[in-house]
């Protein structure tokens, strides 16, 4: 398998298995034996993503087999899990904050998120030492100590997706969920322009097309808040909460290549990157905490204000980022885009039966304009070109130079470099962790 980390780093699971942006299955066959021509005699190589393997099909035959069957249904789970989980945290937030009655501290909301998700992690990793103890703190010591180089690295990543959580409550606190969620796609725009600046990546005018799109729709549902919107609350500071935003948005997309430029070629397993992450965010987010509001706290309670609706947000930021990054490896760059477009549907239906969010033609046309840009901007480039290229090859081949053994089966296709070495292990992507 295939997956994609934070920044893009890829990591094959399994022999013969490429990016999904390499080669989508079943689009185009990615080889021939007997040169492709007729009576050839060569059964056509398809790729089956995900299953470490390749699937021949025959001429005539069916093209996939059961391994292609559970990789579709797979990735139809992960759609559903990457909508829900993007819309429901968001949703919950919103619903935490605006309750009548004591509000929580969010920076004690942080803080329990990063502990669970810490603890869940250092479990995961004494489940694969099948629960030794004495080999897991071998490997912690070893990981997180004498490799100290390598954890001190993630101090930064880990002190702005900190930051980031707590502006996340800030925002949201300040702006509906459906203005948050659509805003909150700015973070596609910076994290593209850093990845230009640090990482000298290029963008088809297609992406740079789709980016202006998107600031546009931005711009538009903006202006839509700013002009109105309907009744808000007395202690929402709209202004507030759109600097909340997009400077979650620029730290988002800054820590997202920082960490892809930093870890690149690293050997570390996904749960102990995050593992060491969260060991940073706690010690971090406490920091904040008696920063921000440590006398408060200290008055009354770290848990004051903590109701079943509070620990649910608790728990959907810790758990449902994991349970994303087991998902979302699945999904390719199509369906996270169309994901992250249904999300936003999602969070403006339930936003105004909820929150009586009160939906006007500029607010629909912005929305509309985002969603159109993330999914044109999540079309990958490397597909057509993949397929335009393995059918030029096959189509203008001159005479064969040699031919394939009767009974022995067809020589894997050769792809094209240019992607990422496919040796290093993904990294969870955190920016789902921290929605």
């Amino acid at each position: 398998m295939a997956a994609v980390g934070s920044g893009g780093s890829t990591a094959a699971a399994g022999p013969g298995a490429v990016s999904a942006e390499a080669l989508e299955p079943g689009t185009a066959s990615a080889g021939e034996t007997g040169c492709g021509r007729p009576g050839g005699g060569g059964a056509r190589v398809r790729i089956a993503e995900g299953s470490g393997r390749f699937l021949t099909e025959a001429r005539g035959s069916i093209p996939f087999g059961p391994t292609y069957v559970s990789h579709r249904r797979l990735k139809y789970i992960s759609l559903a899990v990457l909508v829900v989980q993007n819309a429901s945290l968001i949703l919950s937030i919103r619903y935490a904050r605006t309750l009548p009655g004591d509000r929580f501290f969010a920076t004690t909301a942080v803080v329990m998120a990063e502990v669970l998700k810490g603890l869940t992690c250092l479990l995961l990793l004494f489940a694969q030492k099948r629960g030794n103890v004495k080999h897991l703190a071998l490997f912690l010591h070893e990981a997180v100590l004498v490799q100290y180089v390598d954890t001190l690295k993630l101090a930064v990543p880990s002190l702005i997706y900190t930051l980031q959580n707590n502006l996340q409550y800030v925002a949201i606190s300040n702006l509906p969920a459906a203005t948050f969620q659509v805003t909150y796609q700015l973070k596609i725009l910076t994290t593209a322009l850093f990845s230009v600046l640090m990482l000298n990546r290029s963008l088809s005018r297609l992406q740079w097309a789709s980016l202006l799109l998107l600031f546009t729709g931005v711009a538009i549902v903006q202006a839509q808040q700013a002009g109105g919107g309907g009744p808000r609350p007395l202690d929402q500071n709209p202004g507030a909460g759109l600097a909340a935003v997009v400077a979650s948005c620029l730290s988002s997309g800054f820590a997202g290549v920082y960490f892809e430029k930093i870890l690149k070629g690293s050997s570390g397993s996904v749960w102990l990157r995050n593992l060491q992450l969260g060991l940073f965010g706690t010690a971090l987010g406490l920091v904040g905490l008696w920063w921000a509001e440590g006398t408060a706290v200290a008055r009354r309670g770290f848990f004051f204000g903590y109701t079943p609706a509070v620990w649910g947000v608790v728990l959907n930021q810790a758990f449902g980022g994991l349970l994303v990054a087991v998902v979302v490896k699945y999904a390719d760059n199509i369906l996270k885009g169309f994901a992250t477009s249904l999300s936003i549907v999602l969070s403006t239906v339930a936003s105004i039966r909820l929150f009586g969010f009160h939906v006007d033609p500029l607010f629909a046309l912005g929305a509309g304009l985002v969603i159109g840009a993330v999914y044109l901007y999540s079309l990958p480039r490397g597909t057509a070109k993949a397929i335009a290229s393995t059918s030029a090859s096959a189509s203008t081949s001159g005479p064969c130079t040699h031919q394939q053994p009767p009974g022995q089966p067809p020589p894997p296709p050769k792809l094209s470099s240019h992607r990422a070495d496919l040796s290093t292990e993904p990294f969870l992507p955190k920016s789902v962790l921290v929605k």
